[in-house]
């Protein structure tokens, strides 16, 4: 396989896994639990440090452009999911059917809104993190690869975390707003000390892309 099959294969993988992990967090995203006792949060949560380091992984090997294009094809697969789900809200079930319409509706009609602000937030703050992680990296001259991954970070989920909760929570009345602040603001601290345990899976993913990418002849 040469070079370029290779890298258009990997941007294939990594955008597989870049686009399931989205969609999934979102279908997933209206379970609330408990972190640690301390706050709550979306199970969704969970999933987002994977498209984090994506993110920096596709972004350093595949550049602002192709990620722009992937994060814009991510937000036109999670509105067809809107669509889809929609839709299914407003079919009735058939009286044997072992889901109920009550039953679909409690665990995907709290996902809509989930899926509204994360559409939101996910669009606003990917294109964020991609411009963030380039003003890094040319200030930087290409050195340090966990300062631009963790700076543009700082910035993307700090946007993602508090629009994505207050659409999602407030806005259809399940958290009070100083709730929303605190479980945010728990949300966000979260994020960071993710994003910070995932900088050696940074450099691992960077190692592996470039030795896969490096030229034998």
């Amino acid at each position: 396989m040469d070079i370029k099959k290779r890298k258009d294969f990997i941007f294939i993988l990594l955008s597989g896994f870049f686009i399931t992990n989205a969609v999934v967090a979102e279908l997933i995203g209206g379970k609330l639990i408990r972190f640690f006792g301390l706050f709550t949060q979306s199970i969704g949560i969970i999933l987002w440090p994977v498209v984090f380091l994506l993110t920096d992984i596709m972004n350093e090997h595949f550049g602002k452009v192709g990620v722009r294009r992937l994060t814009y094809i991510t937000v036109i697969l999670i509105v067809y999911v809107y669509i889809i789900l929609t839709a299914g809200l407003h079919i009735p079930a058939v009286p044997f059917s072992p889901v109920s319409d009550e039953q679909f509706s409690a665990v995907f009609g709290q996902s809509q809104w989930i899926i509204v602000g994360s559409i939101t937030a996910f669009l606003i703050s990917q294109l964020a993190d991609i411009y963030m992680f380039w003003v890094i990296r040319n200030f930087t001259g290409g050195k340090w690869i966990w300062m631009r991954a963790t700076g543009s970070t700082v910035v993307s989920q700090l946007i993602d975390t508090f629009v994505v909760q207050f659409i999602a929570f407030v806005v259809p009345g399940k958290w009070a707003f100083n709730e929303f602040l605190s479980n945010a603001s728990m949300g966000y601290i979260f994020k960071l000390i993710t994003a910070a345990l995932l900088i050696p899976f940074i450099y691992i993913g960077h190692h592996v892309i470039k030795r896969l990418l490096k030229n034998p002849h």
